[in-house]
């Protein structure tokens, strides 16, 4: 009988998933904290819709730029020593976010939380895909990127917990106060995550950060970056927003937590899924699959008339497309690019997607003063995943490649080797 994938794993593959996973865990508890106290914020502060988008698009701008500044930083200084240093980072901003008195420090405080988010993502998802073999890295990355599930379900946890124990004003300071605990996971990383072996043999080969621009890369670098853009604005377009579109049509807390908890199991199903299809079908036809699932979920659960129940199966499927749309993305971006410019190329193509992502949140915002909440969420996320669709379908296939220390890039059917700069 054939033993299960991650049984095959050896010490160090273990260890790094297991580092990653819990890194992506508590990234996501930590961001979709903000989404549960929304509706707070809104009646407690007496914010617009604008502004309370503009609250999630903050995190999201900035985790652009941590994400950018973490890539370039890990291919000059390892990926586990900056790994840490994101994840200390997004803990302790979340933790004070629970402490601001009115909008604009609570700006202040998501935008650098943001910071470390943005970096987490990059530098992890580098990390454990030079580090898992080419024969399980899609559904290594993908078992990682569903950790983001297991957050968000700690998150609706929490929710359910603080806001039936305690007063709304506390109890969204405790939601944030929570985002504390990931600082302890940079001691784990410290002691039992090694750095990659292949960007340790690949030093000497350190590329500069303007080559992904470079001729040879800059068509992966731009539709990458396109492709990151569909995936993430239409999914924080859509989960921005979902708490407060549940409490729209009257739910109370404990039952917008328990409809949300069945969005988050479709969440975490669609993660492994999509993991496991990227390395079985290959990560273009996943990468296109998913984002149309997407858009048809999307707009049975928003535009059509149904009833609460039906609301809550289609909850599943929601979360199985929209999550599913990650799972690839990181195996396919590190395999895109070339070791020695793999941190900056993923960092910059996946936060590019996050930065100019982040916009949607605040579109929906703002078309839901003129237009039903439902339908702004629809419109906004179906457009970022066709996007995506028509991105991805002009990127190479690169299932199977194997990560070479001197850098092999894909551009369209041609493989180059790079050569360094410097």
């Amino acid at each position: 009988m054939k033993r299960f994938w991650l049984t095959q794993l050896d010490a160090t593959e273990r260890s790094t998933l297991v580092g990653c996973f819990a890194g992506y865990a508590l990234d996501g508890m930590d961001f979709m904290v903000y989404s549960f106290v929304l509706p707070t914020l809104i009646l407690l502060w007496h914010i617009g819709k604008g502004q309370a988008g503009l609250l999630g698009t903050s995190a999201l701008v900035l985790s652009s730029v941590g994400g950018w500044l973490a890539g370039l930083a890990a291919d000059r200084f390892g990926r586990v020593r900056v790994l840490q240093l994101t994840i200390v980072w997004f803990a302790v901003f979340t933790f004070l976010s629970g402490f601001a008195q009115n909008f604009w420090e609570l700006l202040a405080f998501r935008g650098l939380q943001g910071l470390g988010m943005g970096g987490e993502w990059a530098v992890g998802s580098v990390l454990i895909g030079e580090t898992i073999r080419a024969k399980f890295r899609g559904r290594a990355v993908g078992t990682v990127q569903s950790g983001w599930a297991v957050g968000w379900a700690f998150a609706a946890l929490f929710y359910a917990i603080f806001f039936k124990v305690l007063s709304p004003e506390h109890a969204w300071r405790a939601m944030f106060w929570v985002g504390l605990a990931p600082a302890a996971l940079a001691i784990f990383v410290r002691r039992h995550v090694p750095e990659s072996a292949v960007y340790a043999k690949s030093i000497v080969v350190s590329g500069s950060f303007l080559q992904i621009f470079s001729p040879a890369i800059l068509k992966t670098t731009a539709l990458a970056s396109l492709s990151a853009v569909g995936a993430q604005g239409g999914y924080y377009a859509i989960n921005t927003w979902l708490p407060l579109y549940l409490n729209s049509r009257g739910l109370s807390v404990t039952h917008t937590a328990s409809y949300l908890i069945v969005v988050i199991a479709g969440s975490f199903t669609g993660y492994q899924v999509s993991a496991h299809l990227a390395d079985r079908i290959g990560r273009r036809l996943t990468l296109i699959l998913f984002p149309l699932g997407a858009v048809a979920a999307v707009l049975m659960y928003t535009v059509l008339p149904i009833s609460d129940g039906v609301t809550l199966i289609l909850g599943f499927p929601l979360g199985f497309f929209t999550s599913g749309t990650f799972s690839p993305m990181g195996a396919f971006f590190t395999e895109l690019f070339p070791t020695a410019i793999r941190g900056s190329g993923q960092g910059f193509s996946y936060n590019f997607g996050r930065g100019v992502g982040s916009v949607f949140p605040a579109l929906v915002g703002y078309l839901s003063v003129t237009h039903p909440l439902g339908r702004a969420i629809a419109v906004c996320a179906a457009s970022a995943y066709l996007l995506m669709v028509v991105a991805v379908m002009l990127l190479p296939e690169t299932r199977g490649v194997e990560l070479e220390s001197s850098g092999v890039a894909l551009s369209g059917a041609t493989t180059e080797i790079l050569a360094s700069p410097e």
